[in-house]
């Protein structure tokens, strides 16, 4: 579109570009000037390799799958979302000390929910400003010294501690919390105790964490809230009876109601790309061809078997991750069969596919086990009875395998153990000579037949023996 103005040096022409950029054109008797004077909308996209576009990809989807943003709300956990953090705010803001378990199991969002409720919590000035927070875990601090050590570094009260000899752990814990009053003494900063793995801490000796934590909570000497995070439902009954005692029994149950048509539309949440992806082009292409993945019915298949498996999303994100490891330039979108592969991959039996990189010594041994197995049944044997065995088949069926010295026969042995494809009896002496000593193989029958048909160029006497074995 053009505008033409009359000017005092020449006329004026206004042009308007596809694209809504604003060219000025100062037509003068010796010479044209294009002077752009405004832009109303960003210039065209400028469109990336393939390959840039994957990379692009890769990177942006990866750093999804490993480091899960928290949601702004917990989907399916309102409720318990406003329970913990009106609990919360009672002890950050007015002082109230309390307690409270959070239990659910593995993968049910225990841990986000938590996090969500600090992260809402923290967002408050008063409460940021005044509100210590310490994290332990039942993995890490495996006793009260280094559940201590632990409190004392996050608190930052190394220096106040200093050398100072504590009688008790009690008295350590009061000190600690003591040094943490205000400058008038009158009051002391609230302190929010997480316990990860909950249950871990009750095999505390005497749980001397447990109880001083939940003694200072329930006497109101400084504002703390413990909260602990634990997936057993028996969780109380590990406690003892002065422990029990002092805990406010509230408890917060966690279990995953989301259904499939959400688990399915959070998968496609997952793979697709932003709007503000560098190529809008390609990702239209590649957001239009994960909702046809997710449509296609092959594909809703995998996605129901995991689903019905785990509902977690650490493991819907394991397999979207190995379903995206196989997009590549020359395969620049994911298909069904990726994430039908993907699936084989996360459902593969670990213990067989160690088989199929044994040396055919170690497979006709493994035979030579499983065939004692089947003669003693199930009872445990030694190296003395599997080289028997072996030299039994070399002797009188195979042509085709090698009639190893007894010593290359015991490393191969010892690999296998090592593997654990074998495992040595609890009752079997340290003592007893090593080709004497009782193992119990740790595989069983269609394990070592599926690893037999996919060996490559697998010799057919060790096939035939494997399957007279079996019977």
């Amino acid at each position: 579109m053009h505008c033409d103005t009359p000017g005092r040096k020449g006329k004026i022409s206004t042009c308007f570009d596809c694209n809504g950029s604003v060219d000025v054109l100062i037509h003068t008797a010796s010479r044209t000037e294009a002077v752009i004077i405004m832009s109303k909308r960003k210039p065209k996209d400028s469109h990336l390799t393939v390959g840039e576009c994957v990379s692009q990809v890769q990177r942006l989807l990866r750093g999804r799958f490993c480091h899960q943003q928290l949601p702004s709300e917990p989907a399916g956990v309102e409720s318990q979302h406003k329970h913990l953090l009106e609990l919360l705010k009672r002890t950050a803001i007015h002082g109230e000390s309390n307690s409270v378990l959070i239990v659910g199991p593995r993968g049910a969002g225990k841990t986000m929910l938590l996090n969500c409720v600090l992260k809402e919590l923290m967002e408050e000035n008063e409460v940021k400003k005044n509100v210590l927070l310490v994290h332990l875990n039942g993995l890490l601090q495996t006793d009260d010294r280094i559940a201590l050590k632990e409190i004392t570094r996050q608190l930052h009260l190394e220096n106040v501690v200093g050398d100072k000899v504590f009688g008790s752990f009690a008295e350590n814990l009061a000190f600690l919390l003591e040094a943490l009053k205000k400058g008038n003494r009158s009051s002391s900063r609230p302190v929010l105790f997480t316990l990860d793995e909950f249950d871990l801490f009750a095999h505390h000796k005497n749980q001397t964490l447990l109880y001083n934590l939940l003694d200072i909570s329930q006497s109101a000497q400084a504002p703390i809230a413990v909260v602990g995070l634990t997936c057993r439902l028996d969780v109380l009954e590990l406690l003892e009876k002065r422990v029990k005692s002092r805990f406010s029994h509230r408890q917060i149950h966690l279990l995953n109601p989301l259904g499939f048509q959400h688990y399915l539309s959070t998968a496609r949440l997952q793979l697709s790309l932003p709007q503000d992806f560098p190529d809008c082009r390609f990702a239209e292409e590649w957001n239009a061809s994960i909702k046809a993945l997710c449509e296609d019915k092959s594909a809703e298949a995998v996605l129901r078997k995991h689903f019905n498996s785990s509902k977690d999303y650490r493991s819907l994100n394991k397999l979207l991750m190995l379903t995206l490891s196989r997009v590549t330039v020359s395969n620049p979108t994911v298909r069904s069969a990726d994430l039908l592969e993907a699936s084989r991959l996360c459902t593969a039996d670990a213990k067989a596919n160690i088989l199929h990189g044994l040396s055919i010594l170690e497979l006709c041994l493994i035979i030579a086990m499983k065939h004692l197995n089947d003669i003693y049944d199930g009872e445990p044997f030694n190296f003395q009875m599997v080289h028997n065995e072996f030299k039994k088949f070399i002797q009188r069926k195979s042509h085709s395998v090698h009639n190893f010295e007894k010593p290359v026969v015991i490393k191969a042995f010892e690999h296998l153990q090592q593997l654990e494809l074998i495992r040595p009896m609890d009752g079997s002496s340290a003592k007893t000579q090593k080709e004497y000593q009782l193992v119990k193989l740790m595989l069983d029958h269609t394990q070592i037949m599926e690893a037999l048909q996919k060996y490559p160029q697998c010799p057919t006497d060790v096939k035939q023996w494997a399957m007279s074995a079996f019977g």
